[in-house]
């Protein structure tokens, strides 16, 4: 058991260090050197090594440690203890390669192939239990406040705004258009990455900790949850089932929750094409 446990620890580690060096590679390698601010803490990280001369990485990790101090405190120490880690290398990797000089100098390459590499940084990092910090935390919080707003629009507010801005602090208009081609990429990499491009994933949870687990979704990912019941064939006993849908890069975590709570449970996972309703699609959209 403790072997088992073991392994398991260690392929996270191995995991969540891979992410950092994928991820730190696509910064420094692409991005930085060609002045592309891909959204989130990352893109303001290159707009400040540009107007200061520090390390995009070490800028990176030093605006994360307040939004980390937040995160502990809301959220937990142990899901930010692997978030923390990931920031960390994921920073020294970027200021590291940073002297390597760019791969390409094509910025249409660039942005193409640095937004598949942090696009596969973060889905690694997703799938080991952990994020790369930064705006997943800050918009994770700002949804506890203003749950009318979807997650994707905030998402998209703070990349559009931060990628304009990147256009005119370099006087570029074309570093601006280049740097949300990267945003449009990772984000349909990160998809494909997690769930071979699926929109959302539906859980079906056959377990005897329902309420525990149902909980947890609710207060951890803010994932509607739906208490079916059902009685069991073979016992005849009587049981709820947890249903829930919730975007794709929250499944890894999804399936966290349920195997902390109760590793025994029954799962049923399943790809959805199309969800309408709050924090999914609008039902009216295509006709108002």
């Amino acid at each position: 058991m403790v072997q088992r446990a073991w392994k398991k620890a260690a392929g996270r580690f191995t995991a969540l260090s891979a992410a950092s060096v994928i991820y730190g590679a696509g910064v420094s390698l692409f991005l930085d050197p060609n002045r592309l601010a891909p959204g989130g803490m990352t893109g303001i990280s290159v707009i400040l090594s540009y107007l200061t001369g520090i390390g995009t990485g070490t800028i990176l990790f030093l605006l994360n440690i307040p939004i980390l101090a937040l995160g502990a405190w809301k959220f937990g120490g142990r899901f930010i203890l692997k978030t923390a880690y990931v920031v960390a290398l994921s920073s020294l990797v970027t200021d590291i390669l940073s002297g390597k000089g760019p791969v390409t100098t094509d910025p249409l390459l660039a942005g193409l192939s640095g937004g598949v590499l942090i696009a596969c940084g973060i889905g690694l990092a997703f799938k080991a239990g952990a994020t790369t910090g930064g705006m997943d935390i800050i918009i994770k919080l700002l949804r506890r406040h203003y749950r009318h707003l979807k997650t994707g629009f905030l998402f998209l507010c703070t990349d559009l705004v931060i990628a304009s801005l990147s256009g005119l602090i370099f006087r570029d208009l074309n570093v601006a258009l280049y740097a949300l081609i990267t945003v449009v990429v990772s984000g349909r990499t990160l998809n494909y990455v997690l769930y071979g491009g699926d929109e959302a994933r539906m859980f079906y949870i056959i377990t005897e900790r329902p309420r525990e687990i149902g909980n947890r979704l609710l207060q951890n990912l803010e994932a509607g949850v739906t208490y079916l019941q059902g009685k069991g064939g073979f016992t005849g006993k009587e049981k709820e089932i947890v249903f829930c849908a919730v975007h794709g890069p929250q499944g890894p975590q999804v399936e966290e929750i349920v195997k902390t709570e109760d590793p025994s449970a029954f799962m049923i996972v399943t790809s959805a094409s199309e969800i309408y309703g709050e924090g999914y699609k609008d039902l009216f959209a295509d006709v108002l």
